[in-house]
């Protein structure tokens, strides 16, 4: 019997895959900072350089909840000049139930990004519906079922203008409190995640692609987070 609501899709292995991408990527120093405002406003920092270039890059992120009302809103800023918009509703409807309005522009090259997207989550059960307005326009679904700690999940995208389905994936997976482990295209992914003390987390991720077993084709990564 279901306990809690699965992850999202694009979540699998999430623990080492932000690791070894997002969070901490190989060759790359990261470095993250949290702090709230008086007023409720979350506002993260988020640093990250190129160990071989040296090429610096930041964002600056602030989070606004108002909880009476299910209503977040999320800004972003990149030293790309990247400029994000996020809104969420939550719970309006239907327990479980929340919509997402993402926009995105990016001054520099007149670019513009706008997506729409339904969330419905239960116990054992995490589904997702996005409209990509500007791309295609494209329709991305995806679900994911839990059972004792064991995830099965589902992604598909559909072009509309085409008329045809553009991805399709699947993925299995395992999680427990501290570690977890996923698997997707012949790579296996553990992770592992650490309290030291009080607002500082320390994680370690590796990646094996079980194709290549005799080639340098593994990845490791090691990330620390401070929050005040």
């Amino acid at each position: 019997m279901a306990t809690s609501v699965p992850v999202p899709f694009a979540d699998f292995g999430k623990s080492t895959n932000d690791l070894l991408g997002k969070d901490f990527p190989i060759g790359h120093t990261k470095l993250e900072l949290k702090t709230v405002a008086p007023n409720g406003v979350t506002f993260n920092v988020l640093g990250n350089q190129d160990t071989k270039t040296g090429h610096i890059s930041g964002e600056l992120k602030n989070k606004y909840v108002d909880y009476k009302n299910g209503l977040t809103v999320t800004e972003s800023w990149t030293t790309g000049n990247l400029l994000t918009t996020q809104i969420e509703i939550e719970n309006k409807g239907a327990k479980g139930l929340k919509l997402d309005i993402t926009g995105g522009f990016l001054p520099s090259e007149g670019k513009k990004s706008a997506k729409v997207g339904i969330h419905y989550k239960q116990l054992g059960v995490n589904s997702r519906a996005h409209l990509d307005v500007f791309r295609g326009p494209t329709i991305t679904g995806d679900v994911v079922v839990s059972h004792e700690g064991f995830l099965f999940g589902g992604d598909v995208a559909f072009d509309v203008r085409g008329n045809n389905v553009t991805r399709f994936a699947a993925a299995a997976g395992y999680t427990a409190p501290e570690y977890s482990g996923a698997v997707n295209a012949g790579v296996i992914g553990l992770g592992y995640t650490q309290s030291l003390r009080q607002g500082v987390k320390a994680s370690v991720g590796v990646l094996f692609d079980t194709t290549k077993l005799d080639q340098a084709a593994h990845k490791m990564g090691f990330s620390f987070v401070f929050e005040a």
